[in-house]
């Protein structure tokens, strides 16, 4: 989680508690150390956050002090809603339980008469019918693509023959009915795109890969576009 975020957090925590909450439990819901809690409180009051408490004996944010509230047009709260609802389709949970919190945390800030807006928005959006992954926990793709880390997967293709490959996770590719992953495949030496739900066993790898000053991204976005260029599509 990126400080900002984590610094919202932490108001956001404070505000809800019905009692003061020490630094370990806001430390354990936040899952950084203890140390890092007293910092970022450290921080906050010193943005004139009028948060009060010590260690060891917890924080409590003095009564009537709130978020200013953030100004979207109804376009821009339409957009939310229905973007948020979206997500909800991909079949990644982390991703879906993300996109919840976005809305929750976006309806508490918003001033009363636009929560409404986000909260009980009057939109509907269809289930995708990609498959569930199983052999592959796709916050770990994620994190993998974030931090150039390689995987190693065990991948049966539409025939059922399986092969072991190492990947180095480029990107994810969210379509309705199916999700892939894009990587440079090391067993091919060539950029591949792999099912998800064909995907039978992962293991996230601590070894990184070279990114080649992004030109590795570059040739995978060069493909994509070739492939739209011929109509194909992509995977």
């Amino acid at each position: 989680m990126r400080r900002a975020g984590r610094l919202f957090d932490i108001i956001q925590a404070l505000r809800i508690a019905p009692r003061p909450i020490t630094a370990a439990t806001l430390a354990e819901q936040l899952e950084v150390a203890v140390r890092t809690v007293y910092r970022d409180i450290a921080t906050l009051q010193a943005r004139r956050i009028p948060i009060e408490g010590a260690a060891g004996i917890g924080y409590v944010l003095r009564r009537g002090f709130d978020l200013p509230p953030l100004m979207f047009t109804a376009d821009e709260i339409d957009a939310i809603a229905v973007g948020a609802r979206l997500v909800r389709r991909l079949r990644d949970p982390g991703l879906q339980d993300a996109a919840d919190a976005v809305l929750a945390k976006i309806t508490t800030i918003l001033p009363d008469r636009l929560r409404s807006g986000v909260a009980a928005a009057p939109f509907f959006v269809s289930d995708g019918s990609a498959a569930v992954p199983e052999g592959i926990d796709l916050s770990d793709v994620r994190r993998a693509i974030r931090e150039t880390r390689k995987i190693r997967i065990t991948y049966a293709d539409a025939e059922g023959r399986r092969s072991h490959r190492t990947v180095w996770p480029i990107a994810m590719l969210y379509y309705v009915d199916v999700t892939l992953l894009g990587a440079w495949c090391e067993l091919r030496r060539d950029y591949r795109h792999f099912r998800v739900e064909r995907i039978l066993t992962s293991t996230l790898l601590e070894e990184v890969f070279p990114t080649a000053g992004g030109k590795l991204l570059e040739g995978w976005f060069a493909l994509q576009r070739s492939r739209v260029a011929d109509g194909k599509l992509s995977g």
